[in-house]
């Protein structure tokens, strides 16, 4: 690539403002606290592709529409004596880089992106998008995108691409219903504390079922890096999932979701798991245009001590969605909770488990024609591969589904303080394992191990189960 002379784009939105962060932005923003300063993690690369006979011009005009409709592509995140604030600026201008290439201009601009993505946005002084087009054969193909998470998350991406060929186009578009300003008014007034209150009564009872830990036995020397991440690409799962999905009247989500949970009590020797569940929170429909974080944690536990896979599929069906309906509060309304549920306990609840459906709809649109009879036959399609290490992750495990829509892509993430590396790919291939043979027959839950090859951790002598807590005996 070939750096040009940057461009600037000067933009003049609608309103400015200034307004408490709203409850999206408060979950994202804790995380951040975490990390050290200046970790870029919750940094997103994005590329976004520019087709048809479009010049640089209209480009740029497209890039200033676009942050002149999205308060949140002009908000900075500011901490004030009353705490951290969202600031939005009315004008300003944004430098755009611009790259030329021979070829595969797409390709570069993945590259740029992962390249803007690479430095820590400055919150407070920094608007939380950075820019690049790149130019082959005499005109823009490609807009490589790095955007702070902050500002956005999975399903704004998704909002983003839709609006933008419209955008290069010239089409006027709609105003979107609400932004983070309306946002953070609306979470403010009677209605959205009246659905916070529901959300904790769901917390308060959720976490007296929990374990304390699904991870209660000792460490291990962690491997370096200390995350790992795993991925798998699987027609046979997906297609049993649905066929699971049918026969149980769940949706495939939370097909996936119960057999993450019964793959990681088995694993940990937990006869209830608990996980966090990334919500969304754009069934509102207020919201499904809103560019900005929105999603909160949502507290799923499901008791697998009895029955067959295909009986806790049924019951965590219902689970899981009061999990979704339950998952828009006043974070520190929960966190009182959680640290009440704590004091009762006698010990921090450690609930760092996680499931996330990134899909945007929760299907996979695109599945071949295939023989849904037999998923097994499909296996030899699938494919495992590593997808990278990381320092420091908020997560002992993490399970996800990918954006692919003609095959299941699944990931899990462990923390190998608490389980070797190897036990995400051994996970990624046991549920494959687990959603065909529940296709084919009744599987026993206190076979969940045995059936998807999966080690449980060995505890020491001297460490007793109390209810699903297991404890050493000095503590007793």
């Amino acid at each position: 690539m070939t750096p040009l002379t940057p461009e600037t784009v000067e933009f003049a939105g609608a309103r400015g403002g200034e307004a408490p962060l709203t409850w999206g932005q408060r979950m994202i923003w804790s995380s951040t606290r975490w990390l050290p300063d200046g970790d870029p993690y919750f940094n997103l690369s994005w590329t976004l592709p520019v087709a048809g006979a479009v010049d640089l011009p209209a480009v740029l005009r497209a890039l200033r529409r676009l942050i002149e409709r999205h308060e949140t592509l002009r908000t900075a995140y500011v901490k004030t004596g009353e705490g951290t604030v969202q600031r939005v600026a009315c004008a300003g201008r944004l430098t755009v880089g611009v790259y030329e290439t021979a070829s595969r201009p797409m390709s570069a601009a993945t590259t740029l992106a992962a390249e803007l993505a690479a430095t820590a946005f400055d919150y407070a002084r920094e608007l939380p998008v950075r820019c690049a087009v790149v130019i082959s054969g005499g005109r823009p193909r490609a807009v490589a995108l790095a955007l702070s998470h902050l500002a956005v998350d999975g399903w704004s991406l998704n909002l983003l691409a839709t609006e933008w060929p419209r955008l290069l186009t010239g089409d006027d578009l709609p105003a979107p219903g609400r932004q983070p300003l309306d946002q953070a008014a609306y979470e403010s007034g009677d209605e959205a504390a009246a659905r916070s209150a529901r959300a904790v009564r769901h917390w308060r009872a959720g976490l007296a079922r929990a374990p304390r830990s699904m991870f209660d036995f000792p460490g291990r020397e962690p491997e370096e890096p200390r995350f790992v991440r795993y991925g798998m690409r699987s027609l046979a799962t997906a297609v049993a999932a649905e066929t699971l999905a049918a026969r149980c009247s769940a949706t495939t989500a939370s097909v996936l979701t119960v057999a993450s949970a019964a793959l990681l009590a088995a694993v940990t020797g937990h006869r209830t798991a608990a996980l966090q569940l990334i919500v969304s929170n754009r069934h509102d429909p207020c919201v499904r245009d809103m560019a900005a974080p929105a999603a909160l944690d949502g507290l799923f536990v499901l008791d697998l001590a009895d029955g067959t896979f295909a009986d806790a599929v049924r019951r965590g069906h219902g689970q899981a969605m009061a999990a979704y309906r339950n998952g828009h509060y006043d974070l520190s309304a929960v966190d009182a909770v959680r640290a009440e549920a704590a004091r009762e306990r006698g010990a921090d609840l450690d609930l760092d488990a996680f499931f996330n459906d990134v899909r945007p709809d929760g299907r996979w649109r695109d599945l071949p024609p295939v023989d849904r009879g037999d998923p097994a036959a499909l296996r030899e399609r699938t494919r495992t591969f590593f997808v990278g290490g990381y320092p420091k992750v908020k997560a002992h495990v993490f399970f996800a589904t990918g954006p692919a829509s003609a095959t299941c892509e699944f990931f899990v993430l462990v923390d190998t303080a608490f389980l070797p590396g190897e036990t995400a790919e051994r996970m990624l291939l046991g549920l494959e394992t687990l959603l065909v043979r529940a296709v084919a027959e009744e599987v026993p839950l206190d076979r969940v191990a045995e059936v998807c090859g999966l080690a449980p951790v060995r505890r020491p002598a001297g460490w007793t189960r109390v209810g699903d807590d297991w404890i050493e005996n000095t503590e007793r």
